[in-house]
């Protein structure tokens, strides 16, 4: 097992940066102040082991460790991101960028030299945080989102996309990283369930990602007085709104899949007034993409046909929606092998996915959450499973990397 010092002196470094004194929760969204000094420790970290950071014009970043005779191949590329929900945990994404320092660390302290380039990297926007597409970054660089489509994203303060990412230093037009020398991709990654924790093991690998998406419920109505008008003479959009909650609510328990209203916006948002707009935002999952299709199209057949009750209207937008994503079957088997562990499905979306429906054969490893809770100040992961996966990581590293040109 690789010594914690290095390890935990990285993590105490990150410890502070976005943290909120009062829920302990983080705050890195992207292309913001704290997201922009994580960068910054990236590349700090990266050159104290003699690693030069390439930053593209989005703010993407990796360093390549070259082999010591030069190769053409396809490198092995691993890493996570750094930003972070609103009032997220500390683990979620950090966790691989700082296992993946740790890992190099590892395998020079074993005297192993790459017979391919091995990159560390740092996608950003993974959450989606800030402009509502989650993986922008590496949606950007494998072309599934294009920069004029991006571009044009706002905030909740309505700030264009474009205008944050100049505000912090960055430039579009410089480009974008190229995944042309990318042959495999390796997110480490903490586990957002508890499969791990059933199984009591400290390490596991993915097989898949459920299919998941985001969409947009615009329910409008009558703003009216709270207190002059009728229960029966009101156009309330908040009442549509909430058995639409309900509904989805009931319709992921009876499918056994995941659906999810936790952001609301309300016009004009007073107390004394019935809202005239509700804005809600749907988080569905499901095992299958037909049945992530039939439980988001029955969500909005009852909510239209409340709406026509309700005398309200009713427009729903998809914003991001990603397909089943199954990682490469030969790979992960491959890797189980190193380390006998489990393969395990994750209802989570992260960077790999993206690299994977881009072609590239890609493998995530997951360490064990005791708590299983993630999105939350309270996720969490013990100190001996971070280096449990560092050690995994490594090994993963020097079979692919070590492989012969």
């Amino acid at each position: 097992m690789p010594s914690s010092r290095a390890f935990e002196d990285m993590w105490r470094d990150l410890a502070p940066v976005g943290r909120s004194a009062s829920s302990g929760g983080y705050f890195r969204q992207p292309w913001a102040s704290a997201e922009t000094e994580l960068r910054a420790w990236f590349a700090e970290a990266c050159a104290s082991r003699g690693l030069t950071v390439e930053t593209d014009g989005i703010g993407n970043q990796v360093a390549w460790w070259e082999p010591s005779t030069p190769s053409d191949v396809p490198g092995v590329l691993t890493g996570s991101h750094l930003d972070s929900v609103l009032d997220g945990g500390a683990y979620d994404g950090p966790l691989g960028v700082v296992s993946a320092l740790a890992a190099v660390d590892v395998l020079r302290d074993r005297g192993f030299e790459p017979s391919r380039p091995l990159g560390l990297g740092v996608f950003v926007e993974e959450e989606g945080s800030r402009f509502g597409r989650a993986c922008l970054g590496s949606r950007l660089v494998t072309g599934a989102t294009t920069w004029d489509e991006a571009r044009e994203l706002r905030d909740r303060d309505g700030v264009f996309l474009a205008d944050a990412v100049a505000d912090a230093g960055l430039d579009p037009s410089a480009g974008l990283l190229s995944v042309d020398r990318v042959g495999t991709f390796v997110e480490l990654h903490v586990e957002q369930g508890r499969d791990l924790v059933d199984r009591e093991v400290a390490v596991g690998l993915a097989s898949e990602i459920w299919p998941h998406g985001r969409w947009r419920f615009d329910f409008a109505g009558q703003a009216n007085h709270a207190g002059t008008t009728r229960m029966e003479d009101r156009r309330d959009p908040m009442l549509t709104c909430a058995m639409t909650v309900l509904a989805a609510n009931k319709q992921a328990r009876l499918a056994g899949q995941r659906a999810t209203f936790g952001r609301l916006a309300v016009e004009p948002n007073g107390t004394n007034a019935v809202p005239s707009r509700v804005t809600a935002w749907l988080d569905a999952r499901a095992s299958s993409d037909d049945g992530l299709a039939t439980m988001v199209a029955e969500i909005s057949r009852q909510a239209d046909d409340r709406a026509g009750r309700d005398g309200t209207s009713l427009v729903v937008t998809p914003e991001s929606v990603s397909g089943s994503v199954g990682f490469d079957p030969d790979l992960a088997a491959r890797l189980a092998r190193l380390g006998d562990w489990p393969v395990v499905p994750t209802q989570a979306g992260h960077d790999a996915g993206i690299l994977s429906d881009a072609g590239i054969p890609t493998a995530m490893l997951f360490v064990r959450n005791p708590t299983g809770v993630s999105h939350s100040p309270d996720e969490h992961a013990e100190t001996a499973d971070c280096l449990a996966g560092v050690d995994a990581l490594a090994d993963v590293l020097a079979e692919l990397a070590g492989a012969p040109a």
